[in-house]
């Protein structure tokens, strides 16, 4: 059956109507404003800074320690102009809202500042190798299901979560806006793993099969720590003011100390929250309070019910007698 042309003649009032939409409602509308942040360029930003981290495993093959140098030399180039551009938009938008400004503020010199966070990210690369290697051996020495190194490198989300949350944690304490959460839900997005760069982990960190995993803000987790898919560190409560506006920028979210192992589905949830060092928090626990160092937490035991029926051709043919 053809296409009936003439039904396109709707077509320029249903853009009219579209186009309306943006002056009644502009909160979701970004027009005649600064440029924002490109989510292309951000993106390509984070794959650039996985081929400095991990050499040889991505895109260029064929490196060794004659030629590296160049194409590392060139990644850092490039990282250097893209990430002065983009921090630089992200820097004048933050101004533009606010101010609550509908202009671009051009009081300040953006470029210059977007730089000069850029060379102090760009500085930190080598000590991000230091503790992302210790993020890989954790992976090897606590699946016995991994072969090597290469393998958790290649294959798994945890690694790629926590490469990426190392890396926006890293620009948002330099101040940078809105870039940091842009990478971190695009990896969210990538790995099923949402972990907000305001985050605090420390070295040995491992997440094992990933999927479901959700660490919240303003969360504190120590050294060689370990959880399974579906954990949850989240916030209890969100507190209001007089208006009932949230309460921002206070402690929401649990504090796990350092070799405590976190089995799958359990949920940690409140800023006043403690699990004390060489802890284990056993599947499916509910966790609204701190607990003491060197303890375990477990749901009691389940009870299965298991209710089988028969179809009748299986069930056996009885002789009655009368």
């Amino acid at each position: 059956m053809a296409s009936d042309f003439r039904l396109k003649e709707q077509l320029p009032r249903l853009t009219d109507r579209i186009v309306e939409t943006y002056r009644d409602v502009p909160a979701i509308s970004h027009l005649g404003h600064c440029a924002l942040p490109n989510y292309e360029q951000v993106v390509e930003c984070v794959e650039d800074l996985k081929e400095v981290l991990y050499p040889g495993y991505r895109r260029r093959e064929g490196l060794h320690i004659g030629n590296v140098t160049y194409h590392v030399g060139d990644l850092i180039d490039g990282l250097h102009d893209k990430l002065t551009r983009q921090i630089a938009r992200a820097l004048r938008h933050e101004d533009r809202v606010v101010k609550k400004s509908t202009d671009c503020v051009e009081d300040t010199d953006y470029d210059a500042k977007g730089q000069a966070m850029a060379i102090a990210f760009l500085e930190r690369i080598p000590s991000l190798r230091q503790i992302l290697a210790t993020d890989a051996q954790a992976a090897f020495d606590g699946d016995p299901a991994c072969k090597s190194i290469d393998e958790v490198v290649f294959c798994y989300p945890g690694l790629e979560a926590i490469t990426v949350h190392r890396i926006s944690h890293e620009l948002r304490r330099l101040g940078v806006p809105f870039i940091p959460r842009m990478m971190s839900e695009w990896a969210h997005k990538e790995t099923g793993i949402d972990i907000h760069p305001g985050a605090k982990i420390g070295h040995h960190f491992f997440i094992d099969h990933g999927t479901g995993v959700v660490i919240g803000e303003t969360c504190d987790i120590g050294d060689h720590v370990k959880i399974y898919q579906g954990v949850t560190l989240g916030a209890l409560s969100f507190a209001t003011d007089s208006d009932g506006n949230l309460v921002r920028g206070h402690k929401r979210h649990p504090t796990i100390e350092d070799r405590v192992v976190i089995y799958a589905s359990a949920t940690i949830l409140g800023g006043k929250t403690i699990v004390g060092h060489d802890s284990v928090i056993g599947s499916s626990v509910w966790l609204t309070h701190s607990v003491e160092p060197h303890t375990t937490v477990t749901m009691e035991k389940p009870k299965l019910r298991i209710r089988a029926e028969m179809p009748d051709e299986l069930k056996p043919e009885l002789n009655y007698s009368i």
